[in-house]
Parts: structure tokens; sequence; C-alpha cells
């Protein structure tokens, strides 16, 4: 099943788009203005409460579908890379020191670590992360999630090499 990524819902102001309390939210909470970035995910709800600050300053939101299915997004700094792929934890996993396999392309690295998969992308000294449940979000969804990312003012857009 092919899923796309869309804020509908839960207090956004529109597909892909933050709304100004929740942006004042996770900038009062220590966010640093560019690492906010947003999401297309059509088929799941931006979940408000959890749009927060991400370890130091860093970015992340969790989003709902109808069905329970869960997806998670955040942004920190960083940088990543084939060495870092396999070390780093892919999030949610049931064990931290669970093995992840990593599978490289042109955006970035699809990780797999037991039931959960998240894709991981480097721009410009910044680390997207957008994974979940393998049986309830698709790896085009992921990878289609994290291509079309977007910085919240100024920021570049994520390139699928396209």
């Amino acid at each position: 099943m092919a899923l796309a990524f869309g804020l509908a819902g839960c207090g956004g102001v529109g597909p892909g788009r933050l709304t100004p309390v929740q942006l004042d939210s996770v900038r009062a909470q220590g966010v640093a203005p560019e690492m906010v970035f947003e999401v297309d995910a059509p088929g799941f709800r931006l979940v408000g409460p959890s749009v927060s600050v991400y370890h130091e300053d860093g970015f992340q939101a969790f989003y709902l579908s109808p069905r329970g299915g869960q997806v998670w997004f955040a942004v920190d700094r960083g940088a990543f890379s084939d060495g870092i792929c396999p070390e780093r934890p892919v999030h949610g996993a049931e064990r931290v020191s669970a093995p992840v396999v990593c599978e490289r392309d042109d955006v970035g690295w699809y990780r797999v670590s037991g039931d959960r998969h998240e894709y991981a992308v480097d721009v410009d000294g910044r680390v997207l992360r957008v994974g979940g449940v393998r049986g309830e979000v698709g790896r085009r969804a992921l990878r289609a999630a994290a291509t079309g990312a977007h910085a919240v003012g100024a920021g570049a857009q994520v390139s699928d090499g396209r």
C-alpha cells in the first residue's frame, strides 16, 4: 500500500502545515528555528501535543492513522553516513541493541531493526528521520515523506535525485 504523508487534522492549518500555536510551542521548548521541518502524510494526522523538542534543540512529531498506525518524524543536528547507519538504533526498536540493516540509495538510508523501519536523510548538517512499524507504513511512504520534508521558513527541501 503506497501511503503519502500530510498533517491533515489535529490542529493543522492545511496539508503539511504546523499551526502558529505549535510553532510558538516548539520555539518556547528550545527547538532551533532551522530544525523545524514539515512533512506531508495523508492518511495520518499530526498528534498536536507530540510536536516537541528532540535532543538538545531538534524537532520531533508523531502522526496517527485512523487505524492506530503511528509514524515518527524527527530532525536533529549532525551527519549521517554508511558507518553511522548500523550503529545508531532505529527509533522505537524493541531493543536498542538490536541489529540495524542499512540500505543506501539516492535519497538517504533505509534502515530496518526488528519490526521497525525508517528513512534517514543527511541535509546540511541535520539528520531527518521518519519511521514506523513495517506493517503500518511502507518503505515508499517513508521515502516520500523524507524527500518531501521541508524547513519551515528558511531551508532547503530534500532532493530525491530527480
